[in-house]
């Protein structure tokens, strides 16, 4: 079996024990999807007990759904919140300030929301970002993170990183569920890797095993 037939496979496995076990929220079903889950608010409140995060002041965040309450959480806390535009179907990305929404943090932190309330910003006219959130449908412990399918996770590090638009020290951080969190993830060399993993019930700092990352 070949590297990207075993990744789908395991994107299979992750969906329906995620499925089967009820812990999926909406957009269902899950499957093709950065999977939402049961407990993503609780990991978005660990993500909050980290010093990296306390200090950021600009964070990346993607658009799915199990990230809503991070984006949320970012601008109650005074942060700028960027924002792909799903898909990265456009050429250029929604820039959230906190300062601007005057208590519509929650609407904001919906893409819909974003759109509206936030502000158009080429990939050139970006603020310097201190911290990356990623979705993801599985991942180890050495940082390996297995997307979709799509590959619009590192393609927007590429990205960020070509165009400079990343400190050298800023983390890559995904949240997931802990049935997300695997023995191994099959890697290839143009994928990323996290540094943190966020589960409802814990914080994991990662041991990768190249420099793949942010």
């Amino acid at each position: 079996m070949n590297i990207r037939a075993e990744k789908q496979r395991l994107r299979e496995k992750i969906w329906n024990e995620m499925e089967a076990k009820g812990i999926t929220l909406f957009p269902r079903p899950v499957h093709g999807r950065i999977p939402n889950f049961i407990g993503n608010e609780k990991a978005a409140e660990n993500l909050r007990k980290l010093e990296i995060y306390k200090r950021a002041r600009v964070i990346f965040v993607n658009p799915d759904a199990p990230q809503r309450k991070v984006r949320e959480n970012a601008l109650r806390d005074g942060k700028m919140v960027i924002m792909p535009v799903p898909r990265l179907k456009e050429n250029f990305f929604l820039l959230l300030d906190p300062k601007k929404l005057k208590g519509k943090e929650r609407e904001a932190s919906t893409i819909k929301g974003a759109f509206r309330l936030g502000e158009k910003v080429r990939l050139e006219d970006l603020p310097m970002i201190d911290l990356k959130i990623q979705g993801s449908v599985a991942v180890d412990l050495n940082g390996n993170r297995l997307g979709k399918g799509g590959g619009y996770g590192d393609k927007e590090c590429e990205l960020l990183l070509k165009a400079g638009k990343v400190k050298k020290t800023a983390p890559l951080i995904t949240l997931v569920h802990e049935i997300q969190v695997v023995e191994k993830v099959p890697r290839e060399e143009h994928d990323f890797q996290v540094d943190y993993i966020i589960t409802p019930e814990r914080i994991i700092k990662t041991k990768p095993l190249s420099s793949k990352s942010l």
